[in-house]
């Protein structure tokens, strides 16, 4: 998510406790470092309860290539860093602030199938080292302090409607999931992050989880799947696709298209602490974790996946 804003430089101004958990020292209270200990957990407290559906995976890679950005082509088109905290991406190999509708479809895609949508969220850092954008927007100069971890696993799959067949997704649409305000919003209802461990694919927690040794942390995040069916965009970025009712069901004038879910995977060094970007008043709070979303896959390969969604329901 984005804000129009001048750059600041973030300087810390809480207290600062520490603390061992599990071997990581973590550093709270502060705008720049580490997390506070209680937005760490060993457990994860929450269980998955969603309908089992097809669903087809569109490999895109782990973004090898290293595209990272602070802009926001969803929610900030045509300002640079407007972001406020850097974002990875996989799929189109050309997405940035000035990205449009043409420049997209013309650009290259780390995707299978020319899929050349795009697909990002924000990076995730080990917060005891160095970034390569220490003195730069979007990094150290708005308190996201830390090496950037490259994902070790992406999964990009679509779903299908457990109570119906699906309309494919018009080419250009945005979407967004998650709250990257979650902690300054108290938490509200957009509010969707998922953080986990692969030894437990059935539960999940809005806070860090911390995983054994040995066992990929990750974060999933689902987007909304019930389309107005006129619109590929609107002013929140939210109300012309928004989330199935419990069971699946799409409310009253909508229509349900294909459900992405994307998955990412890192490979935690053992003792080192991390935290994902935000912006400097949410503190690094893994509640706003958050994905978006452009479709920019050919039409062809869009109406063949819907065949296949619904084929096997």
């Amino acid at each position: 998510m984005a804000r129009t804003r001048p750059a600041t430089v973030v300087v810390a101004v809480l207290a600062v406790v520490v603390v061992v958990t599990a071997g990581i020292v973590l550093l709270g209270g502060t705008s720049n470092g580490t997390p506070g200990a209680d937005m760490f957990v060993s457990e994860l407290d929450r269980t998955v309860d969603e309908p089992s559906t097809p669903g087809v995976v569109i490999r895109c890679g782990t973004n090898e290539q290293r595209h990272l950005n602070a802009d926001n082509p969803v929610v900030s088109p045509g300002i640079p860093f407007g972001a406020h905290h850097t974002h990875e991406y996989v799929g189109n190999e050309s997405a940035n602030a000035m990205s449009t509708n043409t420049s997209l479809a013309q650009a290259t895609s780390t995707c299978e199938k020319d899929d050349r949508s795009t697909y990002y969220w924000p990076v995730l850092r080990l917060t005891d080292g160095t970034g390569h954008d220490a003195h730069a927007d979007g990094g150290g100069l708005h308190g996201n302090t830390g090496e950037v971890l490259a994902p070790a696993s992406v999964e990009i799959r679509y779903d299908g409607s457990p109570v119906s067949d699906v309309l494919p997704m018009p080419r250009f649409l945005r979407l967004i999931t998650g709250d990257p305000s979650a902690f300054t919003d108290g938490y509200g209802p957009h509010t969707r992050a998922r953080w986990g461990c692969a030894d437990q694919p059935d539960r999940y927690t809005v806070k860090y989880p911390l995983c054994p040794a040995g066992v990929r942390t990750l974060r999933g995040y689902d987007f909304p799947s019930c389309w107005d069916g006129n619109n590929t965009d609107s002013a929140s970025h939210r109300t012309h696709v928004v989330f199935a009712l419990p069971g699946g069901t799409c409310p009253p004038k909508t229509f349900p298209i294909p459900r992405l879910h994307v998955t990412v995977g890192y490979d935690v060094p053992p003792g080192r602490p991390f935290a994902i970007d935000s912006f400097a008043e949410e503190l690094r709070d893994p509640a706003t974790d958050h994905a978006m979303f452009i479709n920019v896959m050919p039409a062809a390969v869009m109406n063949e996946l819907v065949a296949h969604l619904n084929r096997t329901r």
